[in-house]
């Protein structure tokens, strides 16, 4: 399927007809991989807690390829983007061939890292060695997936840039429902205990990375590598991959301190930690739309359509993210126990829910607006206001939360301040208009 680009006239709002176009078929991709995460914590979540606890460490670590993924994603659809916003759509595709390459060298590098230390690792995040070792057969299997999920987002990556958002739906969707129905079968059934989820998650990854590298075949580009774009995809990617070395550093630094209060905690947090990972995931959507439409009309050199596109996008993400809270509110007594009937975790679940239910808006607004600055290739701000929000909100909030024995309270409320120093400091930016720099990156 070709998709034509979509001209904003010059000073043109993007329409919220044109966003939701983009947004909604992003949003059921970006919410089949959390809620496939959904489910299988619910699913593990009924062996008991430490497998639970086990899940939840080694999930932590492989979420370390999110993060890669996302930075091949976003540094691919901003890049795209602007190509396709120029006119030349074989070399938006260009640039996801090169961040295919990317996606295929880094994961075989993971591959070999985590069979060789995911048992040294699990055990200096876990604190316990039973928990440990569920971890370390869980993370073993499932690192097996990461070169594919790798080529998901670098195929995502290019197809947003390029405004095709409606087969990654079919292609994520289909290879997270055949995972879905693998899970419980493989781990109860056929009694792998455990080890069934990571072998579900290693098939719904190798299904759908088939899918988006058949897509990119047929779009007869040249598939050779290309260093000078190689370079420059680089160059972009190095702000975005330590930005995300800071979020993986909050993470795993709130995942061990969770650890250290006790299985129920680690278990509790992991089942709030995933839901709010899913509800970032689908708040994501509408950033996604803004990376397109922001990136495509700074490469067609309209600069008034790409700020008046970043408010509208700001408003809509406020709008989402308030939307979110309310459900999430609403469900608070059945949530929880969707994924555990231990008393103790459910306890520690409601310690960390009024945390969640109160960040959703602001999450709503922060993702919408990292959209607009990625959208735009303003990848240095938003690295450096990550490092700052980390060094003097996140990380001594939750450390503090260990030396003190703030428990779940303090971590999640480290978390907390993380978001509210990125929304000041997004919104400061979006308003300065320094950011909207014109041409192709």
């Amino acid at each position: 399927m070709r998709v034509t680009a979509v001209t904003i006239h010059s000073g043109q709002t993007a329409s919220f007809r044109r966003i939701a176009g983009l947004a909604l078929p992003a949003l059921a991709v970006l919410a089949a991989e959390p809620l496939y995460l959904l489910v299988d914590t619910a699913v593990v979540g009924h062996l008991g807690r430490v497998p639970l606890a086990g899940l939840a460490i080694g999930g932590t670590v492989l979420a370390v390829t999110a993060w890669l993924g996302n930075v091949l994603a976003y540094g691919t659809t901003g890049r795209a983007a602007r190509s396709f916003g120029a006119g030349s759509r074989p070399a938006a595709v260009a640039e996801g061939v090169q961040a295919t390459w990317l996606a295929l060298g880094v994961g075989l590098v993971f591959v070999v890292l985590a069979q060789f230390g995911a048992g040294p690792l699990t055990s200096a995040l876990s604190g316990d060695p039973e928990v440990a070792a569920a971890a370390h057969t869980w993370l073993r299997i499932a690192s097996l997936g990461v070169p594919f999920i790798l080529l998901i987002f670098a195929g995502n990556g290019w197809m947003r840039g390029v405004q095709d958002t409606r087969r990654p739906v079919y292609y994520v969707l289909g290879a997270n429902v055949l995972s879905a129905v693998l899970c419980p079968l493989l781990v109860y059934p056929a009694g792998l205990g455990l080890a069934g989820s990571a072998v579900a998650n290693v098939a719904a990854q190798i299904t759908a990375g088939v899918l988006f590298l058949r897509a990119l075949i047929a779009e007869r580009v040249p598939l050779t590598p290309q260093p000078a774009v190689l370079r420059r995809q680089l160059v972009l990617g190095r702000d975005l991959l330590l930005r995300g070395a800071a979020f993986q550093a909050c993470f795993l630094s709130a995942a061990a301190v969770a650890a250290r209060f006790g299985a129920a905690a680690v278990a509790a947090h992991q089942i709030g930690l995933q839901l709010w990972m899913f509800c970032a995931f689908a708040l994501d959507a509408v950033a996604i739309a803004a990376q397109s439409l922001v990136g495509s009309a700074l490469g067609a050199g309209d600069v008034m359509a790409a700020r008046r596109t970043g408010a509208r996008i700001g408003w809509l993400g406020l709008v989402s993210g308030g939307g979110l809270a309310l459900i999430v509110l609403a469900l608070a007594g059945v949530l929880p126990h969707v994924f555990t009937d231990d008393e103790a975790v459910l306890a520690q679940a409601a310690v960390v829910w009024p945390w969640f239910v109160a960040m959703l808006p602001l999450n709503g607004v922060v993702f919408a607006l990292d959209g607009v600055l990625v959208g735009a290739g303003d990848a240095r701000y938003l690295r450096n206001l990550t490092f700052v929000a980390a060094l003097c909100g996140f990380l001594p909030a939750i450390w503090a939360a260990l030396i003190f024995d703030w428990g779940l309270n303090g971590v999640w409320a480290g978390l907390t301040l993380f978001i509210v120093l990125r929304l000041v400091a997004v919104l400061l930016r979006l308003r300065g208009g320094a950011w909207a720099v014109p041409g192709s990156l």
